[in-house]
C-alpha cells in the first residue's frame, strides 16, 4: 500500500498498468488496493497543481492568518475550528504548537481588501478568537514539494 501511495503522490496520473509494472503487483491487486485506499479515506482527492503565474487566469490573493483562540470546555479547539473551515475562503487550517498563536489559517480572496474584510468581519468576530495577525503571501517559490 505504501509503495502505491508514494507513486500516486508523485504522479496521480499513473495508470493502474504502470503502477502494476513498477510495484510488480498484478493489475487487479493494484486496482483493489487503490479502491480500498479511496473507500477508507486514505486517498481523499486527486488534484492538478497549476502554476498561477502561467495559467493566464486572474491571480488570487493569499494570506496566512495567525489566530489566538480560547479553547472551549469539553471541545477544546474543535468548536472554533468547525466554524472556521466552513468558510469558502479558507484553503488550509492548522493547529500549531510552540508559537504565539494557536491556529494558522490560509485563505484566498479576490483582492487585498476582500481578505482584510474577511478577517475583520468573519474571523476576528468569532466567539473564542482573541487576536489575529495577517501575513499576505507576496510570491510562492515552492509549495508541496513543487518548485514554481
Amino acid at each position: 500500500m505504501e509503495e502505491i501511495l508514494e507513486l500516486l503522490k508523485q504522479n496521480a496520473r499513473l495508470s493502474v498498468e504502470d503502477i502494476s509494472a513498477m510495484t510488480k503487483k498484478s493489475v487487479d491487486e493494484v486496482k483493489s488496493i487503490i479502491k480500498e485506499l479511496e473507500e477508507n479515506g486514505t486517498i481523499l482527492k486527486y488534484v492538478t497543481v497549476v502554476n498561477p503565474e502561467k495559467s493566464g487566469s486572474d491571480r488570487k490573493v493569499c494570506a496566512e492568518i495567525e489566530l489566538q483562540v480560547t479553547p472551549e470546555r469539553e471541545r477544546g479547539f474543535d468548536a472554533v475550528v468547525d466554524r472556521i473551515y466552513r468558510f469558502p475562503q479558507v484553503r488550509s487550517l492548522y493547529l500549531m504548537s510552540g508559537a504565539n498563536y494557536d491556529l494558522k489559517v490560509v485563505i484566498e480572496g479576490e483582492t487585498f481588501q476582500s481578505i482584510c474584510d474577511f478577517v475583520a468581519r468573519k474571523l476576528a468576530t468569532l466567539q473564542g478568537v482573541r487576536g489575529t495577525a495577517t501575513h499576505f503571501i507576496m510570491r510562492t517559490y515552492k509549495e508541496n514539494d513543487i518548485v514554481y
